[in-house]
């Protein structure tokens, strides 16, 4: 059921998680970061689902 502004429980916990969660960091990612995604990309290759 649909409430307040017209949003469903799903789309409202979709936002919260995507979107609003205090903890989520946003901008540009730093160099130790992507170090850290190269470095993983040479060890599991292209694989999504562990």
């Amino acid at each position: 059921m649909c409430i307040g502004l017209n949003r469903c429980g799903k789309s409202c916990r979709q936002r919260w998680l995507n979107y609003l969660k205090p903890g989520i960091k946003r901008g540009d990612i730093s160099q130790d970061e992507e170090d850290m995604i190269i470095r993983l990309h040479r060890l599991l290759g292209n694989r999504s689902l562990l």
